[in-house]
């Protein structure tokens, strides 16, 4: 079951999620953005106690809880680290923002012009620790790179199936099916998306939802159709390699979509910088995110 506040806000609430979940594998460019570099750190512990304080000072900067973040999506590890001496997840509600876990295992290598999840032997485990911390739902991504219909619908198959099994945690899975922007074929890409999530979403039992995280389509409002579908909670945009002015640009033409941006949140965010700097730089980004989100062309 649901926490109503929290279903209530990520339904309804004004404002972004943020994607705070680069995985170890992105890790090292994402501390490279941030103006760490990797001589800086000797060891794999290393790099993740330095990516968990670039979060930790995110979530805990000022313009982090102006109400505009309704969610937040974290790495494993971020969930089981601490913010202000509290578990991140209860020290994001307590700023009102909703936790969220990434819950992939990565990529698997292309084939049939899509990269299908990792298998996740050990989700159910996940899945109740994340519950006991408090987390609401959870994220997990593939890539589309090609307009393969056979493809395509096996990748939302998956990620389907895998939703189901979350919900059967009672957590509220984002179904995160990305179609590569660099993709030659991404406005075919994206109408076949579109009709394998439709069947996908028809064939839901009526007492179940899911959220859409979609790369922001090449048509402006492809997916405005599917915004109010009865098992449709929430829809969420990547920015998918866009700059944040390009992504923010591009959101602000489709109705319906918020944003769940991670490069384009963080893209001009240093560790050199000090606090009110850091918070006005965030804040800043937070603000341009936001009207994307709320305010439509």
């Amino acid at each position: 079951m649901f926490d109503p506040k929290m279903m209530a806000q990520i339904t309804e609430g004004d404002g972004f999620i943020a994607a705070l979940d680069q995985s170890g594998g992105s890790t090292p460019k994402a501390l490279a953005g941030y103006g760490i570099s990797e001589d800086a750190y000797a060891s794999e512990e290393e790099m993740f106690g330095l990516i968990h304080d670039m979060r930790v000072r995110i979530i805990t900067s000022p313009s982090f809880a102006s109400g505009k973040v309704i969610g937040a999506i974290l790495f494993e590890k971020t969930m089981d680290g601490e913010a202000d001496g509290k578990p991140v997840p209860t020290a994001l509600w307590d700023r009102g923002v909703v936790p969220f876990l990434k819950v992939d295992k990565g990529l698997e290598d292309e084939a049939d012009g899509v990269q299908m999840m990792k298998p996740m032997p050990d989700l159910d485990a996940l899945l109740e620790r994340a519950n006991a911390k408090g987390v609401f739902g959870t994220k997990m991504r593939s890539v589309i790179n090609k307009a393969s219909p056979s493809g395509i619908a096996a990748i939302v198959t998956q990620q389907f199936k895998v939703a189901n099994q979350i919900l059967d945690h009672g957590l509220m899975p984002i179904v995160e099916p990305e179609v590569s922007i660099k993709s030659p074929e991404r406005a075919e890409c994206d109408a076949i998306l579109k009709d394998e999530l439709v069947k996908a979403l028809d064939a839901l039992p009526e007492d179940r939802q899911v959220m859409l995280k979609l790369s922001i389509p090449a048509e402006p409002d492809l997916y405005a159709s599917i915004v109010d579908h009865p098992r449709v909670a929430r829809i969420v945009a990547l920015s998918g390699g866009f700059s944040c002015d390009e992504a923010c640009s591009e959101l602000a033409r489709n109705r319906g979509m918020i944003a769940s941006f991670s490069r384009a949140l963080l893209q001009d965010l240093r560790h050199q910088m000090d606090d009110a700097e850091f918070d006005r730089t965030l804040g800043a980004a937070i603000d341009k995110i936001y009207r994307a989100s709320t305010v439509k062309a």
